[in-house]
Parts: C-alpha cells; structure tokens; sequence
C-alpha cells in the first residue's frame, strides 16, 4: 500500500517527538488491520499540537473543554467521488508525554497505541458502546504487542 502522511508539527516543543518514519509505520498496520478492504493508497494529516489547540479543537467539537490526547477528524468523500483520504489526526504533545509517564510507558509505546487508535477511527472504529469497544481495544492490543510494546490497556483504564 502507498501510503502518504501530511505530517504537521505545530508544538512549540519538537523534542522527543517519533519520525515521519514511525509515524507511517504505525498508521500503516492500523490500515492493514482495520480497513475492510485491501486499499492501494491512503492519504491522511498528523498534526501535533499543543495543550491550547488540543483544548480549543476538543471544545468545538466536543463540548469538552480540556487537552485531549488524539482526536480524529474522518474524511466524508462526497457521493459520487472515491479518494484514498481517510482524514486528519490532532495529538496532543503533552497530553501522550503526561499519559506515558503516568502509565509508566515508554514514549514510543504511547505515541504507537495514539496513532494506532485514532487512524481505527478514521476508519470507523468507535468505543462508545461496550461491544464496539471490546472489539477496538482487542485490536489496539494486538497491533501494539505486535510492534514489540506491551498491551497498551490494563484493568485502571
């Protein structure tokens, strides 16, 4: 599959921060696992932000008015029109750096198990409801254990 990331870095603070080549990795076993379909190509945008535009983009679009750590933003082709675009992904600097340590997870296991999370819900994953969750963590789980990190939930979450 070809795959191409708009990678977007918008944090002040560029340290610690995976590579585009990461980055491309762990969206691309999210889209092998989790498409239903085998796709040729796929187009999405990483844009990593900071505590106040994560807090703003959460407020407007989800009434919830604090940082969160990855929000998805799935793109609707018109009728008609096939693209390979799934969307865009916002992650919270911050937010991955305060979860890893409070988890006690490295960085990389945390920024994998974000991108890993939010390209499912481009792809249509949810966990609203407990069947559907079940289904998505199991997934998380599997794809994470595969890249060499440990299972990216535990019974506290």
């Amino acid at each position: 599959m070809e795959l191409f990331v708009d990678l977007q870095i918008a944090s002040e603070n560029q340290a610690d921060l995976p590579s585009l080549t990461l980055i491309e990795q762990w969206v691309c076993i999210a889209i092998d696992a989790g498409s239903s379909k085998t796709r040729k190509e796929a187009e999405l945008t990483v844009r990593i932000v900071d505590s106040e535009e994560s807090q703003q983009l959460n407020g407007d679009f989800r009434a919830k008015y604090k940082p969160t750590n990855v929000l998805s933003f799935p793109f609707q082709n018109p009728p008609g029109i096939t693209l390979p675009l799934l969307g865009d992904l916002v992650i919270c600097k911050q937010v991955v750096e305060k979860e890893a340590m409070e988890q006690n997870k490295s960085l990389n296991a945390h920024w994998a198990h974000m991108l890993i999370h939010g390209t499912l819900h481009l792809l249509g994953y949810d966990h609203i409801i407990e069947e559907d969750a079940v289904e998505m963590e199991s997934l998380e789980t599997k794809l994470v254990l595969q890249l060499g990190f440990p299972a990216p939930y535990n019974e506290q979450e």
